[in-house]
């Protein structure tokens, strides 16, 4: 018996051991793969832009208010966008005020007057901002970097 009991207990430890040195060489691996997860910055883009409203441009606030920029979050996780700016070619800036989008969410920013609510801003200009033809809607962070950028049409010199 006492060989047997041996025998056991070598072959627990070999698997013990084996165990061990499996784990010690995925934790390196899983270590990577949480390291790489919060390098990632929260990705928030310019999903969808509607530079040329409908009808014709009257300038009233309806029509304005169809001119329009959705920005979505494609994260899991709200993202502040305080001091976020989004621009134009000609340098027309639109600045985020205390504005949170939610995880997997999308905010569309008018050209016109409204009240603002979770899904929808407004500029509050009386004059269209994109260019039906040609321009870029540039989205910086609070610290002035291009999170994303979007254009149609092209330039002509």
């Amino acid at each position: 018996m006492s060989s047997v009991s041996s025998s056991v207990r070598r072959v627990a430890a070999t698997v013990l051991a084996a165990g061990a040195m499996v784990g010690a060489a995925a934790l390196p691996a899983a270590a990577q793969d949480g390291a790489r997860h919060q390098q990632q910055h929260p990705r928030v883009e310019i999903s969808r832009v509607q530079a040329d409203s409908p009808g014709h441009d009257d300038r009233s606030n309806r029509s304005l208010n169809a001119e329009w920029v959705e920005i979505t979050n494609t994260t899991r996780d709200a993202v502040n966008l305080r001091g976020w700016t989004l621009r134009n070619a000609d340098g027309n800036r639109y600045r985020f005020d205390n504005v949170r989008i939610g995880g997997r969410a999308t905010i569309r920013i008018h050209t016109g007057t409204g009240h603002n609510t979770r899904t929808d801003l407004f500029q509050g200009r009386r004059d269209y901002v994109w260019d039906n033809r040609t321009d870029t809607a540039t989205l910086r962070d609070d610290r002035g970097r291009t999170v994303d950028t979007e254009s149609w049409g092209r330039r002509h010199h």
